[in-house]
């Protein structure tokens, strides 16, 4: 059976120190620098721009994939904050069909604690969405775009969603109940994984032309660690008639990594207006 503790419970972080840095200062100070670093274009921070729906961002040690991750929420820091976000992210350690949110009133990062949206949690139970803390006790892939998130839209709630397989076409569906124009969608994916830097840069712009034309057939499973989430989410885009915009696609060569052995990383923008 589903592991259901007390409404009350917290979920506590389990990367906090190893993914990112484990105190309030010094988590703080990172955020900060990586989102200074990801500074916008002037055409990007000028009003009129299209609404953004959401954003799909990598989820490795802030080290590794943080000036990337940064330069998508940089973008949301620009917009006017949203009244909930909604965070799909991988479940690298629990096998999983379909979607599963946590059964906890909160998350705490070292900054602090953050909110669920029990409203959306009961949407998306209404809309078929199982309630199963396995699938988050030792998932990292969201639990590390939350200090973005309270550096940038503090107060905010958020709707963890863990996403295991599934036809994206009735994911879509699904996240579609869950979503309105009040809420954002962080998607979090890696790309490729452990090939040589020159292939993995072949692999990962492929990958990103897929996105941006919104096509989730050719993503494959060794295409991206989140897979499912990144599809689902691109079958959501695609009905909804949005467009999606690369904002950066590096690898952990190019961050802080061997060349031998990378990991790939990209930020994109979802964005409403783009017809389908």
């Amino acid at each position: 059976m589903p592991r259901r503790p007390s409404s009350t419970a917290v979920r506590d972080p389990v990367v906090a120190g190893t993914f990112y840095p484990g105190t309030a200062s010094a988590l703080g100070s990172t955020v900060d620098g990586l989102l200074d670093g990801a500074a916008l274009s002037a055409a990007e921070s000028l009003p009129g721009q299209p609404a953004l729906r959401g954003v799909i961002v990598p989820h490795a040690g802030y080290s590794y994939s943080g000036p990337v991750a940064a330069r998508a929420f940089a973008l949301v820091a620009a917009q006017p904050p949203p009244r909930s976000v909604v965070i799909l992210g991988a479940s690298h350690f629990w096998p999983l069909r379909g979607l599963a949110v946590p059964s906890h009133a909160a998350w705490r990062t070292p900054l602090g604690i953050v909110s669920i949206d029990a409203t959306r949690r009961a949407t998306a139970q209404r809309a078929g969405v199982l309630r199963d803390d396995r699938p988050h006790t030792s998932e990292h892939s969201i639990e590390v775009q939350l200090p973005f998130l309270q550096r940038i839209c503090p107060g905010v709630p958020v709707l963890p969603v863990a996403v295991g397989d599934g036809a994206p076409d009735v994911l879509a569906v699904t996240l579609a109940r869950i979503l309105d124009e009040d809420t954002l969608l962080v998607v979090s994916t890696d790309l490729s994984h452990y090939q040589p830097a020159d292939v993995a840069r072949r692999l990962d712009a492929r990958t990103a032309a897929a996105i941006e034309a919104l096509d989730h057939t050719e993503i494959g499973p060794d295409d991206a660690c989140g897979v499912h989430a990144l599809r689902a989410s691109l079958a959501w885009a695609r009905s909804a008639g949005s467009m999606v915009r690369r904002l950066d696609l590096r690898n952990s060569a190019d961050t802080a990594g061997s060349p031998e052995w990378v990991v790939g990383y990209g930020a994109f923008s979802i964005e409403a207006g783009g017809g389908s």
